[in-house]
């Protein structure tokens, strides 16, 4: 796998992103289509998970569980396939529009990716 990091949309484009990828469900205010390479809001929380633990950081590893089972779903599989091809390609960038730059839906994402890799290399 190749190189991922995490980063706000709102932070500028360096060199060093890669392919940048928005992994939110919604479309961030104000910025253009020009700063995204690819959006995979397929592979975003739900909009009730989304609504359910907004602003409730004490229930991070609640939202991590909660997330990882959608991730278990069709449409989210099938922009995992997308994913895991352009991790293939070179680095990638998974941005999100969130204020908390710990505990947010790309982070959760990086970790579970993360996870996969390591069940993986173990199994």
């Amino acid at each position: 796998m190749s190189q991922l990091t995490v980063k706000r949309v709102y932070d500028p484009p360096a060199p060093g992103d890669g392919m940048r990828i928005l992994v939110d469900r919604l479309w961030p205010r104000g910025v253009s289509k020009d700063r995204i390479d690819l959006w995979l809001k397929e592979i975003a929380p739900s909009d009730t998970l989304r609504h359910e633990f907004h602003g409730h950081p004490d229930r991070w590893d609640e939202f991590r569980a909660a997330y990882a089972a959608e991730l278990g779903t069709a449409p989210a599989q099938a922009a995992l396939a997308t994913l895991d091809e352009k991790l293939k390609e070179g680095p990638v960038t998974l941005l999100y529009a969130a204020k908390d730059e710990h505990r947010n839906n790309a982070e959760a994402l990086r970790l579970w990716l993360a996870e996969r890799a390591g069940s993986a290399k173990s199994g």
